[in-house]
């Protein structure tokens, strides 16, 4: 029996691998690309800020091609929409039929990408879609995943979380209004074990770095841009460089 083709949208933190381990084993879709976006200038995965060579390092320890889409910083939502609608459409002349995400439950995000993925005659998939956060973190540690946090925004979580694990006692420490999955963007995460992988990801921890950035200046003119929703503000990002020994 085939089964559908589809593209995973990799960010290579938690809710990625949680979401891709159910897919995995549901084995309804035939998962052709990891596909992930990075950053054209720093050669990192946008946002998480992990570098490129770890997260090649997944994608062969997970099994699937990745495919990396190069993104200027900050670009502007008609650039970002442009560049994705052309490799969107590459997947689809490919024979393609589904992207697949690991959203929870940002309603505009969502519907966002459910518009932009029907302009080429995809369709969305979120298979974690509405499960309650923290049910889904703890599952995500039960199930043996390991990670670390490598990106906190500072409106919500100060420097000393950047660089922790996720673990029973990170969820004891984190503020209450801080989703315990950071599905409002308060923490992305780099995951470098679990069932998804045949083996560890092996890196050392680097400086610990913040950067701030400036509210893009297309927003105010775009009322619905929900991939940069934000004010002028700062991430502490903790820098994680591949152990020499484990490169090929």
């Amino acid at each position: 029996m085939s089964r559908n083709k589809a593209i995973f949208n990799w960010s290579g933190g938690k809710d990625s691998s949680l979401t891709l381990y159910h897919v995995l084993k549901d084995k309804q879709y035939d998962i052709k690309y990891l596909v992930t976006s990075c950053s054209e200038q720093y050669d990192r995965i946008s946002m998480h800020g992990v570098r490129v060579t770890l997260l090649k390092r997944q994608a062969e320890a997970i099994g699937i091609p990745l495919k990396i889409i190069y993104m200027p910083t900050m670009p502007t939502m008609e650039a970002y929409d442009a560049a994705m609608a052309r490799i969107l459409m590459e997947f689809k002349n490919e024979g393609i039929e589904y992207s697949i995400f690991g959203d929870i439950f940002l309603e505009d995000l969502r519907k966002y990408r459910e518009d932009r993925l029907a302009e080429v005659g995809l369709k969305g998939v979120f298979p974690i879609w509405k499960r309650p956060s923290l049910e889904l973190v703890r599952e995500f540690i039960d199930l043996g995943f390991k990670s670390v946090l490598v990106c906190t925004d500072e409106n919500h979580l100060n420097a000393s979380f950047c660089g922790r694990m996720i673990d029973d006692q990170l969820l004891e420490d984190l503020p209450p209004k801080v989703d315990p999955c950071g599905e409002n963007g308060e923490f992305h995460s780099f995951v470098f074990d679990g069932p998804i992988f045949t083996c560890p990801i092996q890196f050392d921890i680097g400086e610990k770095v913040r950067r701030t950035y400036a509210k893009p200046k297309d927003l105010d003119d775009d009322k619905d841009c929900v991939c940069c929703k934000t004010t002028d503000t700062a991430f502490w990002y903790c820098d994680l460089i591949e152990k020499a020994e484990a490169k090929v």
